[in-house]
């Protein structure tokens, strides 16, 4: 497990929530891992009572697994919750585009410029996959920040536990090209007020990634045992 840096005035139950999430959504813990409660609190160097709090949390989440008599787990990642995350993204992604293109403050365009060239720069470097998601994660924010549905988009976050670890896969599995291609189309329909254009970049960016997903699925995947 990859440790954190702890925040300024972060308590000790939210650093552990904080670590432990980043770990699985990354892939550090890996889909079906075991989890010991007493090696987290020796880990995370606190009590754990508050670690089996964060890991109800997590649990609430469908992060995690508790079998009975067993032990707790990792979530699989899973396919029908996949697909309620894809529903949502595409379609509330198409509308904030829509309304992108009619208005869309110039601070914004310049952090999603910034970005971009931060995805260019570590773009096909070897162990830099985990960084380039993260930076398509906070590109997509931005696009929603812009016309004013931050919360929106955290609701999307909140459901695309599951879709976001797959899309972590495709991007270790696959080039970074075709998303930063994509994402410069993102950008410039902005930035031009094409909304014309929208329609077929969404279904490029999200609905067509679905066609490599049954790679990812089959059972000759080094990734096949990560999902139910």
């Amino acid at each position: 497990m990859k440790l954190l840096e702890k925040l300024k005035g972060e308590n000790g139950k939210d650093y552990a929530y904080r670590v432990l999430k980043d770990n699985i959504m990354t892939l550090e813990l890996k889909p079906g891992e075991y989890i010991s409660e007493s090696e987290l609190s020796q880990q995370l160097n606190i009590s754990r009572t508050p670690i089996r709090e964060v890991l109800m949390k997590l649990k609430e989440e469908h992060l995690i697994e508790v079998k009975p008599q067993i032990g707790t787990y990792v979530s699989l990642i899973d396919k029908h919750l996949i697909e309620e995350a894809f529903f949502m993204r595409y379609f509330l992604e198409k509308e904030a585009m829509k309304l992108a293109c009619s208005s869309f403050p110039e601070d914004k365009l310049i952090e999603l410029e910034k970005n971009l060239v931060s995805q260019r720069y570590i773009a096909g470097k070897q162990n830099f996959e985990k960084e380039f998601h993260n930076l398509d994660i906070k590109f997509h924010g931005i696009i929603f920040e812009g016309v004013n549905l931050e919360e929106v988009w955290k609701g999307i976050l909140k459901i695309s536990t599951h879709y976001n670890r797959l899309r972590l896969i495709s991007e270790i599995r696959y080039s970074n090209k075709v998303f930063i291609e994509q994402h410069e189309q993102f950008f410039n329909i902005i930035k031009n007020k094409d909304v014309d254009s929208v329609e077929m970049l969404i279904n490029d960016h999200v609905s067509n990634p679905k066609k490599g997903w049954k790679s990812i699925f089959n059972e000759d995947s080094q990734y096949k045992d990560y999902f139910k």
